[in-house]
């Protein structure tokens, strides 16, 4: 694994937490309330929106698709939190905390970013972004399915896996899209 991809998965991670810093400076903690359903759903909505922007080739709305990978990457972090934490909207937990858990869980996505890469020798670096977002909205109805089966799996991996696969394959995504 080249320290080149460890440095531009840093960097795009740095931005993430920058604005997830910043957006809870501006509204709270309110997404706290938000059930793991609500964010897969929402997760769900950025990748559709990049699909349909990846096939029609042209957005009528503003924000591009690079926001659209940060939102994915900040929306998984908040659900890895909820389901640490549970949906609350009476919980108060400090900002700062709330910080430092999304950071840590970026981190955990970091870590296995690094095993899997050293395992498929950064082959995602030849995929196309339309198979990475392809791969999102995959993972997204293997989500939808599980929660569908109240947490459950026989053999598959559990909700976190998948959403820390997803926050690497945007990460991935949005460094494709800069080469």
């Amino acid at each position: 694994m080249s320290a080149k991809t460890e440095q531009e998965f840093d960097k795009i991670i740095n931005q993430c937490v920058d604005l997830f810093v910043k957006k809870m400076k501006d509204y709270g903690t309110a997404w706290r309330v938000l059930r793991t359903t609500s964010l897969t759903d929402q997760i769900f909505i950025k990748a559709q929106r990049i699909r349909t922007i990846e096939v029609k080739g042209v957005s009528k709305v503003e924000e591009g698709i690079a926001s659209e990978y940060i939102g994915i990457i900040n929306y998984c972090a908040m659900a890895l939190i909820q389901l640490e934490k549970g949906a609350e909207s009476n919980d108060i937990i400090p900002q700062p905390e709330i910080a430092q858990m999304h950071k840590a869980y970026l981190e955990q996505a970091k870590n296995l970013m690094l095993n899997k890469n050293h395992d498929y020798g950064e082959a995602w670096r030849e995929m196309r972004v339309s198979s990475l977002t392809d791969l999102i909205l995959m993972k997204l109805l293997r989500v939808k399915q599980i929660e569908d089966n109240k947490g459950n799996t026989i053999v598959s991996e559990g909700l976190d896996a998948n959403y820390l696969d997803i926050i690497n394959y945007s990460v991935f995504a949005l460094i494709r899209l800069t080469e």
